[in-house]
């Protein structure tokens, strides 16, 4: 491995005369060794070929002519896939604006639980059962500390597993409203100005409440404790952890609250669709190493490029492929799917917002698409004036690859 440091003039530099280079081309160039070198779950196959599939003719298609010059152009069908960073912009911006029919004038709370790293490798190995232990810790936390004060909060949960470096950092973002609806419903409470609840009594009962569930999982057999960690499912050794957890500090971290509802919806939108990193962090893929930008925590957030060889990058990635259909955003309190139309609607009562001040409408794709490029894709790109439409439907071509022999091969 190697690190380079940089400083920002260099670094825009670097933006400028790098070639564009994605995701899908590390994988396209090295997946293939990888895969005969490494035996891979039946899931990091299924995401590693999604990705290199995406938006190539094995997917399929569709041929574009411009109305005005009669410019035509192939596009390719997306793979869909929550791990492929090209995927992600129109969910992301769909989802964004849900939100924004769903936002209160009130300050919004930035808090994360983060789990300590003795539990990485039972994590990686029990990820379903783990996450969701971490979501219920969370949720049963905020909703106890509300609740002492008379109120239910409404906040909104995200699942992060990378830090910048792509390593296991498993932690859960909370975007909390700064107020609760009273109990019976009868009332807004504001919490103060800037202040949530205080954070280490947050800690402490997260961390009572997750070691508890952990426990419970234990006892009732569901964790795996493979490989390294085999000497674990002896229960004096299980204990013995145990015991270490309740030594150590949690961290809960609180960030100053957003007072405009904007900015919110701003944070919201890195969050949200993306996992472990996006392509305009991957800098360049040469002599099978891979060079992309970080930001150093630990040091004021300094931009810094990291080398890695492909099929560290590879390994570092697929930590974070998540479970089949696994929820990764979840809301809680009066923003819990189940009541919130209703609740929504007291709060806003409450609060005195007027029905004709919430967004109405919604955006169509086209007009999405405007929005995250700034350009209108159906734009024809060679004159500028004519609009392009589809004139044909290019079939799958994913015959071929299935036939390739060493494909799902894991071993």
């Amino acid at each position: 491995m190697k690190l380079i440091c940089c400083s920002q003039q260099e670094e825009a530099e670097a933006q400028q005369n790098r070639t564009q280079c994605e995701l899908a081309d590390i994988f396209r160039m090295h997946a293939k060794s990888y895969r005969e070198n490494h035996s891979l779950p039946l899931l990091h196959l299924k995401v590693m070929h999604a990705i290199e599939i995406c938006r190539t003719a094995y997917l399929g298609g569709h041929i574009e002519k411009c109305d005005h010059c009669g410019h035509e152009r192939i596009s390719y069908n997306s793979c869909r896939n929550r791990h492929c960073p090209k995927c992600q912009s129109l969910p992301k911006a769909k989802w964004i604006q849900d939100r924004k029919k769903e936002l209160l004038p009130v300050s919004y709370f930035h808090t994360v639980f983060t789990l300590p790293h003795e539990l990485n490798l039972i994590v990686l190995r029990n990820k379903k059962t783990i996450f969701n232990i971490l979501f219920r810790a969370v949720a049963e936390t905020l909703q106890e500390f509300a609740a002492n004060e008379g109120g239910r909060i409404g906040f909104i949960a995200i699942l992060h597993t990378w830090d910048q470096t792509l390593t296991d950092h498993f932690h859960l973002h909370c975007l909390i409203a700064g107020g609760m609806l009273s109990l019976d419903d009868a009332q807004w409470i504001p919490l103060r100005k800037n202040y949530l609840f205080p954070v280490k009594a947050l800690s402490k009962k997260f961390r009572g409440k997750f070691i508890y569930y952990l426990k419970q999982a234990f006892t009732d057999g569901n964790l795996i404790f493979p490989g390294k960690i085999a000497h674990l499912a002896n229960a004096n050794e299980f204990e013995r952890l145990i015991r270490k957890l309740w030594k150590k500090d949690w961290i809960v971290y609180s960030k100053k609250p957003f007072v405009e509802p904007c900015h919110v919806l701003d944070y919201l939108g890195r969050y949200t669709h993306r996992v472990a990193i996006s392509n305009n962090r991957i800098i360049s893929v040469q002599d099978r190493m891979v060079s992309f930008q970080y930001k150093d925590r630990k040091h004021d957030n300094k931009l810094k490029v990291m080398t890695l060889d492909a099929d560290e990058f590879m390994r570092r990635f697929l930590l974070h492929v998540l479970p089949d259909s696994f929820v990764r955003i979840r809301h809680f309190g009066f923003l819990a799917n189940r009541s919130k139309k209703h609740s929504l609607f007291l709060c806003r009562q409450f609060l005195h917002i007027p029905p004709e001040s919430m967004p109405q409408t919604e955006m169509k794709t086209r007009e999405f698409l405007i929005e995250l490029t700034g350009i209108d894709l159906n734009q024809c790109p060679l004159c500028k004036k004519g609009t392009m439409s589809i004139i044909a439907q290019l079939p799958p071509a994913f015959a071929s690859f299935y036939a390739q022999p060493d494909f799902f091969d894991s071993s």
